[in-house]
């Protein structure tokens, strides 16, 4: 399988679903909790005690992010805290040989699989139990039992649970996050890690938090586009920006107009959007979360063909680092010869836009396909399309579907002046 065929369906996705569950969930205070506070490893390790999933919640979790038009799912198999939610020969520290006595991981891949989705899996190759981690030279031995560790675990998940669709790694960084990333290939033996996985699992695509590039980049909390040709995908918070696990009081969360507005973003920069949900204690979904994913859902089942497998515009829209002009109503996203204004904040009844290069055919709302006037100077680029609705139809983001002559280009501006 050629890398363009390989990474076909994660292009055609541009959403998932980030779920960030663990022993932290239990203190509702973020997943940092442990290191945050400096938690002592056998204190932290009495929550294992009392986590008890919800039996069916990974049933919740899959039926939910189907419902809000995800096409994936990437969950925390384990994260810096080392707390296992798979069956793991090498950690008695896993939900498996605790209160939950079960293989969570084991529950999302079915779940998941039975509701179409593809499966992600995360892993954090630190592990803060182990004093190698904060002083490698100090602790020798320790580093590298944490090495073999992530090793060994990463390839029970590569070989346990079938067919794995995306691994995304994470804690690659050293403690104090002051080397460069050869040295984090070298700490963790990235090459050697990732070559077996590809041997397990060759469909898979890796993300680039090991040290290595491998397929995918992942900025996080902004919507970042790599260049051209590069796969990426923004892992954002629906919350605040510290808070990935479960955070009982969180006052800041994202609207579904500003949640809309970073996926459209995403995908206008042919990268995809990773919105992260954090579970209450008992594996729930909470309300706030579940509302605004419901919502995401229904606006995508009207308005997705403008998202899937969208291709970058060069018609005037997103901000882009040097550029001047912008478009003050939203961004485009296009396929060939068709373009898809996203409206962002609707205009009224008239929506302008300049440097227009490429004859239009037909103007229409993507949601009813109903059909507006327009008139297109051949001289200037300038587009006015008019009649539209004097409020705008949707409370989120309008999308005008905007059929062209060929592929739309951008009209060159030599003059800046010129237009006064």
């Amino acid at each position: 399988m050629d890398n363009k065929e390989r990474l076909r369906w994660f292009h055609e996705s541009r959403f998932g679903i980030y779920i960030h569950y663990g022993l932290y969930s239990l203190l509702e205070r973020g997943e940092w909790s442990m290191y945050s506070e400096r938690i002592p490893p056998k204190e932290y390790a009495l929550l294992a005690g009392r986590f008890l999933p919800q039996p069916g919640c990974a049933v919740q979790w899959a039926d939910t992010i189907a419902r809000a038009g995800a096409k994936y799912a990437v969950l925390t198999t384990r994260h810096h805290d080392g707390f296992c939610l798979f069956d793991s020969k090498f950690s008695k520290f896993s939900t498996t040989q605790s209160a939950a006595g079960r293989d969570l991981v084991a529950e999302y891949v079915t779940a998941l699989r039975r509701a179409g989705l593809k499966v992600g899996l995360y892993y954090s190759l630190l592990d803060w139990r182990f004093p190698g981690y904060f002083a490698p030279e100090k602790f020798p031995e320790s580093r590298d039992a944490l090495v073999e560790q992530v090793h060994a675990q990463v390839r029970e998940l590569m070989s346990n649970y079938g067919s794995i669709d995306l691994l995304e790694y994470d804690g690659g960084w050293d403690a104090k996050a002051k080397t460069a990333r050869e040295s984090w290939i070298a700490f963790w033996r990235s090459r050697e890690l990732n070559a077996m996985v590809r041997s397990l699992q060759p469909q898979i695509i890796i993300n680039n938090r090991s040290g290595s590039e491998e397929d995918i980049d992942t900025p996080e909390q902004m919507v970042k586009a790599s260049a051209t040709g590069r796969c990426w995908e923004s892992c954002m918070t629906i919350g605040d920006s510290v808070g990935w696990g479960y955070v009982r009081h969180n006052p800041n969360f994202k609207t579904v107009p500003q949640l809309l507005q970073n996926l459209c973003t995403a995908a206008q920069g042919e990268g995809n959007l990773l919105l992260n949900i954090g579970p209450e204690p008992d594996g729930r979904i909470r309300p706030e979360e579940q509302q605004r994913l419901l919502a995401i859902g229904a606006w995508l089942k009207e308005n997705g063909e403008s998202i899937r497998s969208s291709q970058r515009c060069e018609l005037i829209g997103s901000s882009v680092v040097g550029e001047v002009d912008l478009n003050l109503q939203g961004g485009w996203t296009r396929k060939d010869n068709v373009g898809y204004w996203q409206i962002f904040r609707w205009p009224g009844t008239v929506a302008t836009q300049i440097l227009v290069d490429t004859p239009v055919r037909k103007v229409s709302l993507l949601t009813s396909g109903e059909e507006f006037p327009f008139e297109q100077n051949p001289d200037t680029g300038k587009l006015k399309i008019f009649n539209l609705p004097v409020n705008p139809p949707s409370p989120y983001v309008n999308v005008l579907r905007v059929e062209f002559s060929e592929c739309p280009r951008r009209k060159a501006e030599p003059d800046l002046a010129a237009w006064l």
